[in-house]
């Protein structure tokens, strides 16, 4: 057995087909089958059921498949150890964050660390929080910045961003001149929700006591598709202030404060307290805390 067989069968059970896995890792299909056929061989059972050409796990293979992430995931933390012993970091940044953070809070911050460490590569896995912490716990990435609070005890848990919730409306909309707005008129207007994720909860607990004459005209996946459609005047929606600069300086848009209603969304970089971070991570953590201690000096 190497990590090598141990590879191709974790993407075979992932694709369910020999011929998709390799695709996956750049091999042909007898090369799949033989390399599956070394390890039946080795541990002396069947590790896969092929029924026409559909794959699937044994329970045999299914107990080796667990196995077999904790040894690909243990290699790679030997490889970035190793690797970390060099004073500059290199190798792989390894993290993951939602949409949203990825276009409108890392960009800047990519950019200054591509220019402190050239020789690390940034490998960025999107999705939403409660998908990252559980890839931070496969160890399938080193850190995540996820939407606090973030309350799991085996995780360390860093504020790094926060942002004030506001109504965005078009220019064109009869809000647009307002300096406040009631939560009540708000619920006069169409609103655009986004489908998921914190702000929805926020807008949905907001939006509670109004419920009965509320009206939502769209909800939309993600932040780019809702300040688009509001700056079409297609409706009204919450968001954070520092997404909606663009549209803001260019006269599309507004942002307007709701009356008695303080609302903030703060996101945190996250990883395991008890795993070892490799240094290109450990470089990212300190950069982020040193521009969070910048941003909050700028503001005193």
């Amino acid at each position: 057995m190497d990590f090598d067989q141990l590879l191709t069968f974790a993407e075979v059970a992932k694709q369910g087909s020999f011929s998709r896995a390799g695709q996956k890792v750049f091999r042909s299909q007898p090369a799949v089958s033989a390399q599956i056929r070394q390890l039946e061989e080795e541990y002396g059972e069947r590790l896969f059921d092929r029924a026409g050409k559909a794959v699937r796990l044994t329970p045999a293979g299914e107990v080796l498949l667990e196995y077999a992430h904790r040894l690909l995931t243990l290699r790679g933390e030997s490889l970035r150890a190793v690797a970390d012993q060099r004073k500059t970091p290199r190798g792989t940044l390894a993290i993951g964050a939602n949409e949203a953070t990825c276009l409108y809070v890392l960009p800047d911050a990519f950019a200054r660390y591509h220019e402190l460490y050239p020789k690390v590569r940034i490998s960025v896995y999107r999705n939403f929080s409660h998908k990252l912490l559980q890839k931070i716990d496969e160890g399938a990435i080193d850190l995540g910045i996820v939407t606090l609070p973030a309350n799991t005890p085996s995780l360390e848990v860093k504020p790094i961003f926060r942002d004030r919730l506001m109504l965005m409306v078009s220019s064109q909309h009869p809000l647009a001149k307002r300096s406040s707005v009631r939560v009540a008129e708000v619920a006069e207007y169409p609103l655009i929700f986004p489908k998921t994720g914190y702000t929805r909860q926020v807008l949905d607990k907001l939006f509670r006591p109004y419920r009965s004459r509320v009206q939502v005209s769209m909800e939309l996946a993600s932040v780019g598709m809702i300040k688009r459609f509001v700056a079409a005047n297609l409706g009204l929606s919450l968001i954070s202030a520092s997404y909606a600069n663009e549209e803001v300086r260019s006269g599309e848009a507004r942002l307007i404060p709701l009356q008695g209603v303080e609302l903030w969304r703060e996101l945190g970089l996250v990883y395991r307290r008890d795993r070892t971070l490799p240094r290109a991570a450990i470089a990212f953590v300190q950069l982020m805390a040193e521009r969070q201690a910048a941003a909050r000096a700028a503001a005193r």
